[in-house]
C-alpha cells in the first residue's frame, strides 16, 4: 500500500512548548494510516534541555526561558532566524531506525549547504552538521512506538550570542555559526521549503 503523502505544516513563529505539546498529541493519536508530516517553525528565544541533559551545561540562562523537554541530547538554543523542521514520521513505514534517521537529517543539511556553496559535514562524536569546527545545525529526536518527533534546527540568520550562555549540545566552547555569518543570505521560507523537499525526496516521496 502506498503511504499517504507527507503533509507540510507551516507554523511560522510559535511558542516551543505549544508546538511540543502538539507534536506529542499528533504522535499519540497516530494510526497505521496517519500521514507523516513535516512541521516548519521558528521559535521565540528558548533554551531546551534534553531528557538526559545536565543542568550544568546551562551556564547562565538569564532572561531566556529554559524548558526541560523529552528529546535526546543536551542543551541547545532556539530563536528567531533559525529554521526548525520537525519530521513526524512512522519510521517502520520508511525502514528507518533512530540512528538512520539522524544520518538522513544530517545528510539533507549537508547536501543543501553544498547547493549554497558551503562545505559541511556530520561528526561521528557529536550529532549535527558542522562547517569546519563550527556547528550550523543541531538535531534532537524522540522515538515513541516507532514514530518520531522533535527534529532539526538550522541556523540561518540569527543572534548567536545566546549560545554563549550554554555549552552547545554539551560541548564547552563549541563555536556556532549561521548562514549569514558565512555571507549567504537565505530566507527562512526558502530554507524550510528546500530542506523539506530534500527530506521528502529521501523518504521516497514524489
Amino acid at each position: 500500500m502506498t503511504p499517504p503523502p507527507v503533509r507540510l505544516r507551516a507554523w511560522g513563529r510559535a511558542d516551543y512548548e505549544a508546538v511540543w505539546a502538539a507534536m506529542r498529541a499528533y504522535t499519540d493519536a497516530r494510526t497505521a494510516d496517519t500521514a507523516d508530516a513535516i512541521w516548519q517553525v521558528e521559535h521565540p528565544p528558548v533554551f531546551t534541555l534534553g531528557q538526559a541533559g545536565r543542568e550544568d551545561h546551562v551556564l547562565e540562562a538569564g532572561d531566556i526561558p529554559l524548558v526541560h523537554t523529552d528529546r535526546g541530547g543536551q542543551v541547545t538554543y532556539h530563536g528567531p532566524g533559525q529554521a526548525v523542521l520537525y519530521p513526524l514520521l512512522d519510521l517502520r513505514r520508511h525502514g528507518l531506525g533512530a540512528r538512520s534517521l539522524v544520518s538522513l537529517l544530517e545528510a539533507i543539511v549537508v547536501d543543501w549547504l553544498a547547493s549554497l556553496g558551503i562545505a559541511a559535514a556530520a561528526r561521528a562524536d557529536a550529532p549535527g552538521v558542522y562547517v569546519g569546527e563550527a556547528k550550523i545545525a543541531a538535531l534532537g529526536l524522540r522515538i515513541r512506538r516507532g514514530r518520531s518527533y522533535h527534529g532539526l534546527a538550522v541556523n540561518v540568520g540569527m543572534d548567536l550570542s545566546p549560545f554563549n550562555r550554554i555549552n552547545p549540545c554539551g560541548y564547552a566552547g563549541m563555536p556556532v555559526i549561521d548562514l549569514a555569518g558565512l555571507g549567504v543570505e537565505v530566507s527562512l521560507d526558502t530554507a524550510w521549503a528546500e530542506l523539506s523537499e530534500r527530506l521528502i525526496q529521501r523518504l521516497g516521496g514524489p
